[in-house]
């Protein structure tokens, strides 16, 4: 069996590879930190306030359903995006069940208030199309099962990868063995739990919490191994031959 002090170690590194990894450990945490913003600036103010709660979670998978995304959006959010008795009438328009009789009144207000910014070039809702606007102005059931397929996807393929080379980094540091393998395996696992919670919480909405537990998990064991090996890649205690 091959001993620990045998093998190659973050601080035995050439000068060429511990550069190449501290350039991917910092690449990679400044995508994981604009990542955290997106979420803050999109799932953290689907209830109309800074921060992400669990309101923000069960409203962005299970939906607001006391209301519609649009009502949502004009007391929330986009509150502040055009005068008051404008998102009333529209309010009222999306309560009454967004008829067509009255969409000749409804469409100058969009386009006035929300054309500039939801256009075909900005990725927003163009809500001053009437089939897009009605169908933001339905009662709001949270992310769909289409949306839901495609991010689950994207995420579990995606951030798996980043994890693995992570890891790997990590797998060449001084550490305690078992707390090793709990570290590298823990973002693997919680990423699971985090997309998992998605589905449940889109079903039931009381199991919003595990996406902050899921969410938390594997932050928590990322920053430990990106610490500690930029730790032993270049603090002189682990640098010494």
């Amino acid at each position: 069996m091959i001993e620990p002090n045998d093998t190659l170690t973050l601080g035995k590194l050439s000068l060429t590879y511990r550069v190449l990894f501290t350039g991917y450990l910092l690449v990679v945490g400044l995508g994981l930190c604009m990542a955290g913003a997106q979420i803050m600036l999109t799932h953290g103010m689907a209830d109309g306030k800074p921060g992400l709660s669990m309101n923000d979670i069960v409203y962005s998978y299970y939906g607001n359903r006391s209301g519609s995304k649009l009502e949502a959006a004009l007391t929330g959010k986009m509150k502040d995006k055009a005068p008051a008795e404008v998102n009333f009438t529209l309010i009222k328009w999306a309560r009454d069940g967004a008829p067509d009789a009255e969409w000749s009144k409804i469409a100058p207000l969009l386009e006035k208030n929300c054309g500039n910014c939801h256009d075909s070039e900005s990725g927003l809702p163009e809500v001053t199309k009437q089939d897009v606007a009605k169908t933001l102005a339905e009662v709001d059931h949270g992310a769909s099962i289409a949306t839901l397929t495609r991010v689950s996807h994207i995420h579990l393929f995606g951030i798996s990868f980043i994890f693995l080379f992570v890891g790997w980094i990590f797998g060449m540091a001084e550490f305690n063995q078992r707390w090793k393998l709990i570290l590298i395996s823990t973002p693997f696992a919680f990423l699971v739990l985090d997309v998992a919670s998605w589905w449940l919480t889109k079903f039931w909405p009381s199991c919003a919490w595990i996406t902050m537990v899921g969410g938390i998990g594997y932050s928590v064991a990322a920053m430990v191994m990106f610490a500690t090996s930029f730790a032993q890649m270049w603090l002189p205690r682990w640098t010494k031959k």
